[in-house]
């Protein structure tokens, strides 16, 4: 059987995805700088004689396994690449090299992964029908985003994909499993950056002044409304500011400036630009009324990430053909976001979720931590899950 096939070349090949995995996440690079790891998969795709196009988005990768008899049904699966500035804090053999830079997102392990589960392919290319489009993309951590580049560069031409799939590691599930979710499963993503601006002066003397410190703490308060009486309760929605700093105020000396930076998340894309100028006439009517102005930029991001329905349900009955039902399970909605997006609004497109946690191991801490590691178990599923669910989307 074809699946026997695949788990037994996942099996021979676990180690080399190791050793991949580990060169990537000795070597990170941030967005858009992937030039080493660009070259680095190149070489691997060469040397398992997959043809592909390189320096799609700067550096990214296409490759192309055509399987027999010329069906023209095309999968694509996709793996991000870049790292986060953080300053890995492991102490583990294959440690970051790089201060300041790290895989803290788990991209190591989705390159890896797809690498392995290219080579699968092509071995058994003969084996199966149509063709699969490997898709390596830059970028992912930064807006705009690789993955809307390369579609602007044409990755989803020539051939035209019927479908997508993607994965993630996620480290709250144990490793030997996957998760699953139909429908909008992550939020958008959209920045905000505001400027309020008053009269500064001594902070003795505020009648002679515009506090714009005080506008600002209203702002701040006033824009959780837009999620607590505005929202549908049924969407989800997110007002978060990380960032607020004054431009020369002191102790005693009122700025003329203060400077505010959030993200707004929500999971429906027609509530999301409507909150965006609630939210914009909502601060300068305030800023206003108080004497003093904003300026506020929304800084549009990721949209929503939608999990094509039928195609969620079939690669989840996949999923539980190759790992057994009760290593599948159903995900909540997060209200992170992923660029992935993107192709979910260009075709069916499934994005779930590898099990890279072991509670046994100690390996339980979060994505973009400095302490973040998956249990290197998870990629022998990881690579033949993925063959599987291409062999299966084009034939099944």
């Amino acid at each position: 059987m074809l699946k026997d096939k695949i788990r037994q070349l996942a099996g021979r090949y676990h180690q080399d995805v190791i050793a991949i995995r580990r060169h990537l996440h000795e070597n990170p690079e941030l967005s858009f700088q992937e030039v080493e790891t660009g070259k680095f998969i190149a070489a691997r795709l060469a040397e398992f004689g997959i043809p592909f196009q390189h320096g799609m988005a700067g550096n990214g990768l296409v490759g192309l396994i055509r399987g027999r008899n010329g069906s023209d049904r095309v999968v694509a699966l996709r793996a991000d690449m870049d790292a986060l500035p953080i300053e890995e804090a492991n102490d583990a053999p294959y440690k970051s090299k790089k201060p300041g830079v790290m895989h803290a997102c788990g991209h190591d392990v989705h390159t890896a992964s797809l690498l392995g589960a290219a080579r699968i392919l092509n071995e058994l290319r003969g084996e199966f029908d149509g063709t699969v489009k490997l898709i390596f993309q830059p970028g992912e951590e930064v807006l705009p985003g690789g993955a809307s580049i390369m579609i602007r560069e044409g990755v989803l031409d020539n051939p035209r994909p019927a479908s997508i799939i993607g994965q993630h590691v996620h480290p709250p599930l144990e490793a030997g499993k996957v998760g699953m979710r139909p429908g909008s499963y992550m939020a958008s993503a959209d920045e905000l950056y505001v400027t309020v601006k008053g009269r500064g002066g001594h902070g003795a003397l505020p009648q002679d002044c515009i506090d714009p410190i005080l506008i600002a703490a209203h702002i701040l308060t006033a824009l959780q409304q837009v999620v607590s009486r505005h929202a549908d309760p049924h969407v989800p929605s997110v007002v978060t500011f990380g960032y607020i700093a004054s431009k020369g105020g002191a102790t005693n000396i009122i700025p003329n400036e203060v400077r505010l930076e959030g993200t707004f998340r929500t999971m429906d894309e027609e509530w999301r630009f409507r909150a965006h100028n609630l939210m914009k006439k909502m601060a300068e009517s305030i800023a206003e009324g108080m004497g003093g102005s904003c300026d506020f930029v929304v800084d549009v991001g990721y949209p929503v990430l939608v999990n094509d329905d039928a195609l969620t349900q079939k690669v989840r009955a996949f999923a539980e053909e190759y790992l057994g039902p009760e290593n599948v399970v159903e995900l909540p909605p997060r209200m992170t976001a992923e660029d992935f997006a993107y192709f979910s609004q260009q075709m069916p497109a499934c994005f779930y979720r590898l099990g890279t946690g072991n509670t046994a191991k100690g390996i339980t801490s979060p994505l973009h931590t400095n302490t973040f590691d998956v249990d290197e178990d998870c990629l022998e599923l990881s690579i033949g899950l993925m063959a599987w669910l291409a062999v299966k989307e084009l034939n099944g």
